[in-house]
């Protein structure tokens, strides 16, 4: 164990920048303790319970921040290759010592067993550099607990020196609060008659106050009438109803209103604001969205308990819990012949055109699922199948989306309703088949699937799809009433499928609950994802786009009521931004996961076809009038069509990355004679987990730099300056992804005609030594060859690339190709993703420089001597020197 402490401790360097915070005091537990001197802690193999907990206060709100600590673990560590080795917890607390539950921490993921949580990989994903966690402070936080957790290690892990430094204040907007004075806040929902609705947020003020705030209700019957109070659980106040009182005392504090809704009532409105007679304004608001659940008594946990339950089962006993003496009613089955159209079927046919996925040959049903070769349905399927050992192919196998393609096939349509009930049967839901059929990427789209299929059908098989559909319909409830994830494109997901349930099920009981629960997630959900002028939280493309799919087809299946026409308007405002970064070959930049095999000019035109043909081709357009340039929220492309030059197109990102995305901000592609040469290393959308997948989504697989061989942070880039030169462009970044003891700039030179570009980095880091290096990725057949410490040339297809490393404040320290280097997991160099789950060698250019204090150099590429010359001389314009000595 002596050993282990000196290596986290030999991990922590000096490093320089600002000021540090220490943890004013350590607590430990199931079995974590001190090392062998102060600033040392242990951490033992006890899953979930031995931990580490670390005090840091006096947090400058708004400001971005590093946790930083030195690790080793047991030489023999099993969990070497895990991602999730061990659990980083963050708990941030208001100003007198209360806890926060923050809905969304920039940096950070929401958890359930702490609020936030980082994880931290096996000892073979990592290098020798101390671990780094950035974070944005929250602006109601003056302090955080930091607890470091055993999770999947085997051994004993040991933790050296953590400090928290904090850096400059962040450049981009806030993240959304939710303030409570003016106007307040309101929420409506449907009722299930008799069932009360369990309302769970938090209130925080910036001072404490016993009265921070009030919620009005009012209840209204199925006309819309209001019910006079006195209401359960309320107090009447002359003037203002029935209201109930929040306390903000401690300044963040916890309520649970439980509303139990009078007889004949409907519908229920909330009014959170500032008492009207209060003698100073208490400046509350709530944290995060309010959680909605039914009671306990009709919670799925209690509903099924632990027995094994079918779906009319479920329905019967759910019939038995509201007091029906006939069992289930009839009524809960009108209307449902009808169906619903799919929604979620909807957003897939347009980002990959009409679904292929099942086909019937002979007596046979034909599956092509998540990219896989076709594989033969069972006869009588147990519904524990892995054909391929693939995750996402069981995810879309248990989503039963296969069964609308059947269901459209000539006499498929009987085939696949009993498919559905079959499923239904093998899968109660204390114990399914396959636990995967659980997650939401599998539950939603059923939902939505069981919804259209209810249209038709013998009466014994609509009636056990219509009591799956209703259950499913629960499930998807409970998930969109959590808002765990309300800022995922799953919770739009789930929130679109339980809209598609609700309509497909019109005379259930909670039919009316769900249609209010679905449409308020979906108006917050798109807050949080979408903003009015378009601008995106998700820095990849084709999640940007994927989002617009679901907009588009949830916007369709609303019509003319919210938050349908609002969901419509902001996809309009967001899709040309999309549309512009599609370069001459019809691809999005391959930012972020990037899956293979999709045709995103294709999908584009399918997005921006209303009023057009089907064969609206956006390409097509561009061509008649080309646009030089496209702009979307923390991305742009330049781009230049030559009829003998051929096309060209660069693209950058400063976009935001997250804790468990892509490191890609400022990295950025290049094409130039109707080729691409700077790429990317692809998607990790179809690599599931393993080094594979960490090198996808680490710097090493992307267009970035990388000071002293920390790996960036969580963090952002700021399009800082844009100068026309003569003949070319000049676009400055700076960034914060290096954490506050870097100071990080990144200038890109391109060329009008895109012939040729430079891409120049400059740190800052007061220092007796500092160093970094740049990464250049090249397309796998593509042959590099070096000609000099300082040259390059790169050969495809007959065109040729020449690469020349320039310092401008400090010195080159050389070139080296890398190829498929994969001897040590967290040094995984050279490789891109095949877009079938594996990895296939390609080339990456790696260049470096050296000095003192302040580094500055990078690379020029030209298609010829001419553009390497025009860049060489616009590098030495007055505006980039001026640059250079900031």
């Amino acid at each position: 164990m002596d050993q282990i402490d000196e290596q986290a401790a030999a991990a922590v360097s000096d490093g320089e920048g600002a000021a540090p915070l220490l943890p004013a005091a350590s607590r430990y537990a199931g079995g974590a303790g001190p090392g062998g001197r102060e600033g040392l802690h242990r951490i033992a193999p006890n899953n979930r319970f031995a931990r580490v907990g670390l005090s840091f206060s006096d947090l400058t709100p708004g400001t971005w921040a590093c946790l930083r600590f030195g690790l080793a673990f047991d030489a023999d560590e099993a969990a070497a290759l895990a991602v999730d080795a061990v659990a980083a917890g963050f708990d941030f607390l208001a100003a007198d010592g209360a806890s926060l539950d923050l809905d969304h921490v920039p940096g950070l993921a929401r958890s359930l067993l702490d609020p936030h949580v980082a994880w931290i990989p096996g000892p073979a994903l990592l290098g020798a550099e101390p671990f780094r966690i950035a974070f944005r402070v929250p602006d109601q936080a003056r302090g955080v607990s930091v607890t470091l957790r055993s999770w999947r290690n085997t051994g004993d892990v040991a933790v050296a020196d953590p400090v928290l430094r904090l850096g400059a204040p962040d450049p981009a907007p806030a993240p959304r609060r939710r303030p409570l004075s003016g106007e307040g806040l309101r929420f409506d929902y449907a009722l299930a008659e008799d069932v009360a609705l369990v309302l769970r947020g938090q209130i925080y003020a910036a001072r404490a106050d016993e009265h921070a705030a009030r919620v009005r209700l009012v209840y209204r019957d199925a006309a819309g009438a209001e019910i006079a109070p006195p209401y359960a659980n309320a107090v009447s106040v002359p003037g203002l109803g029935a209201v109930i009182n929040l306390s903000a005392q401690p300044q963040a504090r916890r309520f649970t209103l439980t509303l139990r809704p009078p007889p004949g009532a409907a519908a229920v409105a909330l009014d959170f604001g500032a008492w009207e007679d209060a003698q100073t304004a208490s400046e509350s608001e709530l944290i995060g969205q309010p959680e909605l659940a039914l009671e306990d008594d009709f919670r799925l946990e209690s509903l099924c308990d632990d027995d094994v339950l079918d779906a009319p089962a479920f329905l019967a006993r759910l019939a038995d819990r509201l007091g029906l003496p006939e069992g289930v009613p009839a009524s809960w089955r009108a209307g449902s012949a009808t169906g619903a159209a799919p929604i979620l079927a909807r957003a897939r046919d347009l980002r990959t055109g009409p679904d292929r996925s099942a086909r019937i040959e002979g007596e046979s049903v034909l599956l092509a699922l998540a990219g896989l070769p076709d594989w033969t349905l069972p006869q009588a399927p147990d519904w524990r199948e892995d054909p391929f050992r693939s995750v996402a192919w069981r995810l879309a196998y248990q989503s039963l989306t296969w069964l609308l393609p059947l269901a459209a096939h000539p006499d498929g349509a009987a085939r696949a309703r009993t498919i559905a009930a079959a499923w239904s049967r093998a899968n109660p839901w204390s114990q399914p088949a396959d636990g995967l059929s659980l997650h939401p990427a599998a539950l939603a789209p059923r939902g939505d699937v069981l919804a259209s299929l209810l249209t038709g059908g013998d009466e014994p098989t609509r009636v056990e799809i219509a009591a799956e559909a209703a259950r499913q319909g629960f499930a998807l409830a409970e998930i969109v009433g959590q808002n765990t994830l309300a800022r995922a494109l799953h919770g739009i997901q789930a929130a679109a499928a339980l809209l598609a349930v609700a309509r497909a099920l019109p005379g259930f009981a909670f039919a009316p609950y769900w249609d209010s629960l679905s449409r308020d997630s979906l108006t917050h959900g798109f807050d949080s994802l979408l903003s009015e002028a378009g601008a995106f939280t998700d820095a990849a493309p084709v999640r940007r786009l994927d989002l617009l799919g679901h907009g588009q087809a949830i916007a369709d299946a609303l019509g003319e009521t919210e938050p349908g026409p609002t969901i419509r308007r902001r996809v309009e405002v967001a899709l040309p931004g999309l549309a512009g970064l599609i370069d001459r070959g019809g691809r999005l930049p391959p930012f972020g996961d990037a899956p293979a095999g999709l045709d995103h000019s294709a999908w584009i035109a399918r997005l921006s076809s209303r009023g057009h043909s089907q064969g609206h081709d956006l390409v097509a357009e561009r061509d008649a009038a080309p646009v030089p340039e496209g702009r979307t929220a923390g991305m742009l492309a330049l781009r230049y069509d030559g009829m003998e030059q051929g096309w060209g197109h660069f693209a950058l990102t400063h976009a935001a990355q997250s804790p468990h995305g892509h490191r890609d901000c400022t990295s950025f592609t290049f094409a130039t004679g109707s080729r691409r040469w700077i790429v990317e290393g692809g998607g990790a959308e179809g690599v599931e987990v393993g080094p594979a997948r960490h090198y996808l989504l680490s710097p090493r697989a992307h267009n970035v730099a990388i000071p002293d061989g920390c790996e960036p942070v969580a963090g952002s880039g700021t399009l800082s300056a844009r100068l026309t030169l003569d003949g070319a462009q000049a676009l400055t970044l700076s960034t914060n992804v290096h954490g506050p003891d870097y100071t990080h700039a990144r200038l890109f030179l391109v060329l009008d005609d895109l012939s040729g570009m430079a891409v120049i980095d400059r740190f800052v880091r007061v220092g007796p030594s500092l160093s970094f290096e740049g990464l250049l990725h090249l397309p796998p057949d593509t042959l590099v060859a070096l000609s000099s410490p300082r040259r390059a040339l790169a050969q495809q297809e007959g065109r040729r690339l020449e690469f020349f490393a320039i310092p401008l404040k400090g010195q080159a320290a050389g070139l080296e190709v890398a190829i498929g280097r994969s001897d040590r997991p967290h040094a995984m160099q050279g490789f891109c993703a095949t877009g079938s789950g594996g990895l296939r060698p390609a080339p990456v250019l790696r260049y470096a420089f050296t000095g003192r204090d302040t580094v500055c150099g990078g690379v020029v590429i030209a298609a010829d001597a001419g553009a390497e010359q025009r860049l060489l001389r616009l590098l030495a314009d007055d505006a980039v020197r001026l640059w250079v000595e900031e």
